[in-house]
C-alpha cells in the first residue's frame, strides 16, 4: 500500500483486510512497530500484549479465510484503557493497589471485541482509578502528549488518546465520568464520544462513580466512531443499569448531513476565562454549520454554574464507596508486617493509593458522614435534577447543543498539579453532561498557532447517539483536520 498502515482509519484498514490488500497480522505487526518507534517518548501504554494480539490476529485472518469475518471490523488492532477487566492480562487503573492483578474474566466491552475479532495490542496508561484531567495521577508515569511532548493528552483517557493520536493504534476505548474521553480527545485532535448513560455495558469496567461512568470509543473519525459503537452497544443482563434497547445502525445516516437542524449554543459554556483561540475556532466552526443548513438558536442552560461543585460531591462520594473494596485482603496489594485488621486497611491504602484519589475519597466520606448528608450529597442530588432538567428544556427547542469541549488547549505537564482547582476547571464544559446522563461527542475543529488541536463538542438528547454523530460527522466532512498527524518522534 502506498501510505504506512498505521495512518489508516479503522473503517479503510478494515476495507483492505476485506478485499485481501493487507492481513490482521500485517496490521498488528505495523502496530506493534509503531508502539516500538514512539512509546519510548509517548509512553501511552502500561503493558503491551504482542503475544495475545498476534495470537488474535492469525485467528482472525484464519476465520476470514474459512467462514468470513466475524464483523466489519474483523481484524482491526485496538488498545485499551486499563480500566477494563481483561482475562489473564495484568489490570491496574493506573494504580499501585492493584499492581499484579490478573482478572479471571473479561469485562462485557471486551468480549464483544473479541468476538467481533478485532486483536487487542494491550492496556493504556490512565489517571488512576480514572480520577484526573492530565494523565499525571497515573502511579507509573504520565503520558505525553504527542502534538507537543510537554504537553498533556488529557484524561483520565490519555493512554487512549495519545496512542491513537500517535497511530500507535487504529481505535481504543475509554471511559468518561466528567469528561474523561472528550476532553483528551479535544486535546489530541482525535473523536471521543460518551454514549448515554446505559447503553454500553459497565460489567467488568473497574468502577469510580457508578452512576457517572460510561464506555465509549477513541478514533481518529467520526465513522470510526460509530463503527465501533456498534460492536460495543449491547443490553448486558449483568449490569443492571444497561438499557433494555436495540442498537440502532450507526452508520446507515452517518452521511445525512445537518440541513434544517436547529443546533443550540449554550451562552454558559462561552466563559470568560476561556483560551481566546479556542473559542475562536470553535465560533468558525459554528458559522461552518450555518453555512451548511442548519439554523443556530441561543439556547440557556442556568444551572451549568453550579456543575462543578455538583460533580465533585456525587462522584468522590461514590468514589469512597466504590474504593472501600480495596482492602489488602482479597486482592491487590497487601501491606507486609502489620498487626491487625485496622492496620491492614491504613497500611495497605496508605501505600497503594495516590494523592489524587485519597483527596477524592476524602472528600466523598465527608460528604456522606452523619450531619452533612443532607447538606451536601443530597441538595447535590437535587441540583443534578435541575442541570438534567435544563437539557430537558433546551432540547424542546433544538436537535443537538454545540460548545468547546475544553475551555484552554493541552497544558504543560506540571502546570496545575499543584492546583487542583484549577485542574477541575479544565472538565467545566464536560461534566453536565455526565451528570445529565446525555451522549457527548468531540471532534476536531482547528489548531491553536502553537500547533495544538481544539475540539468541538456536540451534546444530544438521550440515546440520540446516531443524530451526534451525525452532526459531528458533518463538519468533519468539509476538513482534513483528522488526516494531519502530529510531530510526535
Amino acid at each position: 500500500m502506498s501510505q504506512p498502515l498505521t495512518d489508516l482509519t479503522m473503517l479503510e484498514l478494515a476495507a483492505a483486510l476485506a478485499a485481501g490488500k493487507v492481513s490482521s497480522v500485517e496490521a498488528t505487526r505495523a502496530s506493534l512497530a509503531r508502539i516500538a518507534q514512539v512509546d519510548p517518548k509517548v509512553r501511552a501504554f502500561l503493558r503491551v500484549d504482542e503475544e495475545g494480539a498476534l495470537r488474535a490476529a492469525e485467528a482472525s485472518d484464519a476465520r476470514r479465510r474459512a467462514s468470513g469475518p466475524a464483523s466489519p471490523l474483523e481484524g482491526v488492532p485496538l488498545g485499551l484503557k486499563d480500566i477494563f477487566l481483561t482475562e489473564g492480562l495484568e489490570t491496574t487503573c493506573g494504580s499501585r493497589i492493584l499492581q499484579g492483578f490478573v482478572p479471571p474474566y473479561d469485562a462485557t466491552v471486551v468480549r464483544l471485541l473479541r468476538e467481533a475479532g478485532l486483536p487487542l495490542l494491550g492496556k493504556l496508561n490512565m489517571d488512576e482509578f480514572a480520577m484526573g484531567s492530565s494523565n499525571e495521577s497515573s502511579a507509573y508515569f504520565p503520558t505525553h502528549n504527542p502534538w507537543d511532548l510537554s504537553r498533556t493528552p488529557g484524561g483520565s483517557s490519555g493512554g487512549s488518546a495519545a496512542a491513537v493520536a500517535a497511530r500507535e493504534v487504529f481505535g481504543a476505548l475509554g471511559t468518561d465520568t466528567g469528561g474523561s474521553i472528550r476532553q483528551p480527545a479535544a486535546h489530541t485532535n482525535t473523536v471521543g464520544l460518551k454514549p448515554t448513560y446505559g447503553r454500553v455495558s459497565r460489567f467488568g469496567v473497574i468502577a469510580f462513580a457508578s452512576s457517572l461512568d460510561q464506555v465509549g470509543p477513541m478514533t481518529r473519525t467520526v465513522a470510526d466512531a460509530a463503527a465501533l459503537l456498534q460492536v460495543i452497544a449491547r443490553h448486558d443482563p449483568r449490569d443492571s443499569t444497561s438499557a433494555p434497547l436495540e442498537t440502532p445502525d450507526y452508520l446507515a445516516d452517518l452521511e445525512g448531513g445537518v440541513h434544517g437542524l436547529k443546533l443550540g449554543v449554550p451562552r454558559e459554556y462561552f466563559t470568560d476565562g476561556m483560551d481566546p483561540e479556542v473559542e475562536a475556532s470553535v465560533r468558525a466552526a459554528l458559522k461552518e454549520y450555518e453555512r451548511l443548513g442548519a439554523t443556530l438558536v441561543d439556547v440557556s442552560l442556568p444551572h451549568t454554574s453550579h456543575a462543578l461543585a455538583t460533580y465533585y460531591l456525587l462522584a468522590p462520594a461514590e468514589a469512597s464507596s466504590n474504593l472501600a473494596r480495596y482492602d489488602g485482603v482479597r486482592y491487590g496489594l497487601r501491606a507486609r508486617d502489620v498487626r491487625g485488621l485496622q492496620e491492614l486497611y491504613g497500611q495497605t491504602r496508605g501505600q497503594g493509593f495516590g494523592a489524587e484519589v485519597k483527596r477524592r475519597i476524602m472528600l466523598g466520606t465527608y460528604a456522606l458522614s452523619a450531619g452533612y448528608y443532607d447538606a451536601y450529597y443530597l441538595r447535590a442530588q437535587k441540583v443534578r435534577t435541575l442541570i438534567r432538567e435544563d437539557f430537558t428544556r433546551a432540547f424542546q427547542q433544538v436537535d443537538a447543543i454545540l460548545s468547546p469541549t475544553s475551555p484552554v488547549p493541552a497544558f504543560r505537564l506540571g502546570e496545575k498539579v499543584d492546583d487542583p482547582l484549577s485542574m477541575y476547571l479544565t472538565d467545566i464544559l464536560t461534566l453536565p453532561c455526565n451528570l445529565a446522563g446525555l451522549p457527548g461527542l468531540s471532534v476536531p475543529c482547528g489548531f491553536t498557532k502553537a500547533g495544538l488541536p481544539v475540539g468541538l463538542q456536540v451534546l444530544g438528547r438521550p440515546f440520540d447517539e446516531a443524530g451526534v454523530l451525525r452532526i459531528g460527522r458533518a463538519f468533519e466532512r468539509e476538513h482534513d483536520f483528522f488526516r494531519r498527524t502530529p510531530p510526535c518522534p
